[in-house]
């Protein structure tokens, strides 16, 4: 039943999206980079306190660097390039960072109608690599696949789009994200083939409470945002059924930014589904973690 609701809610995403729109004439001041912000996401390290299934660990780190290729800052076409990089050390003796996530990537974003507009929507199309830098054997002799050395790679590309726009009774910023993420034949390590899945439908949605400008071209305060986003994995998957919904990954994160913090704020994340983690994808985790959390925006 829980599961049920969640959907319901992950399903009602776009219709939110519209909730609260404002008209032309509010300085929503939304560039297109901070559009590709949003959508690239945000660095964090955790704290040694999750809860939940997921082996021990000390951190996991996200490193998401973004440069960007423009000719200008108002241009409808931006190129970012993100040598993204997640890993986790673990709780273990030696405390081990064990298969670090390399995951390189490229991604164009398009802004379709008037800059000056508080309603925006923009196009993306990403290609991007994921790998763990090992080179074992995938399988051990067991037939389990080998998570401690095992060679794990795949390509892919992702086309989506992202609805924009100011809630002016929150004075909020709401974004919308939809996306197909396609790891093609040929693009993936055949040892993947038919227990990794290659076909994955992307939701979000995130909500900031950011400064708008009011009428006395004073600023508020921004301090928090919230995001949920949901993924169904599609195709051929073993021990996956089409109406299970163990292909279904969710995730809900809170972020909060002190008075006294500048440049990094404290995020609470509950994440439901496979792990994400490279060669670890067919664990199943149910986790809530706390930690660190960059907020790049600045309005």
């Amino acid at each position: 039943m829980l599961k049920n609701s969640l959907l319901v809610i992950i399903l009602l995403f776009p219709a939110l999206s519209g909730v609260g729109q404002v008209s032309e004439s509010v300085h929503a001041e939304i560039s297109l980079m901070m559009i590709s912000q949003v959508s690239q996401g945000n660095s964090y390290i955790t704290f040694p306190t999750d809860i939940g299934n997921i082996e021990p660990l000390s951190f996991e780190g996200n490193l998401i660097p973004n440069f960007y290729l423009r000719r200008s800052k108002d241009s409808r076409l931006m190129g970012v390039l993100t040598p993204q990089i997640i890993i986790r050390m673990y709780q273990a003796r030696s405390s081990p960072v064990r298969t670090p996530s390399y995951m390189p990537q490229i991604t164009l974003y398009y802004l379709l109608n008037e800059k000056t507009s508080a309603n925006k929507l923009s196009l993306y199309g990403r290609i991007a690599h994921h790998s763990n830098g090992q080179d074992g054997d995938f399988f051990l002799e067991s037939g389990e696949v080998n998570t401690k050395s095992g060679d794990f790679a795949t390509n892919y590309f992702e086309p989506g789009f992202i609805l924009t726009n100011v809630n002016k009774r929150l004075k909020a910023y709401q974004f919308f994200k939809t996306s197909i993420e396609i790891h093609p034949n040929g693009w993936i390590q055949k040892e993947l083939t038919g227990i990794y899945s290659q076909y994955r439908w992307h939701n979000a949605f995130s909500i900031f409470k950011l400064p708008i400008k009011n009428e006395g071209n004073t600023r508020l305060n921004a301090n928090i945002s919230l995001k949920g986003e949901a993924t169904w994995m599609f195709g051929n998957v073993r021990n996956l059924d089409g109406t299970k919904f163990d292909r279904l990954n969710l995730s809900l994160t809170f972020y909060y930014h002190p008075k006294f913090m500048e440049d990094i704020g404290l995020f609470a994340q509950f994440y439901h589904g496979s792990d994400y983690y490279n060669i670890y994808f067919s664990h199943r985790l149910d986790v809530l973690r706390f930690g660190f959390m960059t907020e790049k925006l600045r309005f």
